[in-house]
């Protein structure tokens, strides 16, 4: 176990659009699956791929659904995702494919970039994760479903990259 405590982290970076619903969902989502997995020495933050949230908090609705289902939901500031964390990630997981073509214009490497419904062996490739902003409260729902349906294939993806 020492080895996994000195070693460096794997870092994952989800990415939507504003960074106010969607990638800060999946990254609290994350945080809890993992440690109820005992998975550690990983790494979780979120991002947008627009500055016209910047510094915003999470959309009311995305925190409220958060804390009904016990996740993690405060201290959220959305930022724009750069070049350098990209590059310094080792997984980059976009909400949908318009997400992946903007990471892949900053930091063209796309064996580490995935939709998190890949990770879901239930969806429709390509499919994407639902964007709720637009619509009703009960959207995010839906949203948090497909995050958490990933979850247990995107837990296995990270930890290949921990064994390798």
């Amino acid at each position: 176990m020492a080895e996994e405590s000195t070693s460096r982290p794997i870092r994952v970076v989800f990415v939507c659009l504003g960074n106010i619903c969607r990638s800060p969902m999946a990254e609290r989502v994350a945080e809890r699956a993992a440690a109820d997995a005992g998975l550690t020495n990983v790494e979780f933050s979120s991002a947008g791929t627009i500055s016209e949230e910047f510094d915003d908090p999470m959309d009311r609705r995305a925190a409220a659904v958060l804390e009904e289902r016990g996740y993690r939901f405060h201290d959220h500031k959305a930022r724009r995702v750069t070049a350098a964390e990209i590059a310094a990630a080792d997984l980059v997981v976009a909400m949908e494919d318009n997400h992946v073509r903007s990471v892949l214009k900053l930091a063209p490497d796309p064996s580490r970039v995935s939709l998190l419904t890949d990770f879901d062996p239930t969806a429709e490739p390509g499919a994407g994760v639902p964007d709720p902003y637009f619509g009703s409260d009960t959207g995010f729902y839906g949203t948090l479903a497909a995050i958490e349906a990933a979850m247990p294939g995107l837990l296995d993806r990270i930890r290949t990259l921990q064994s390798s």
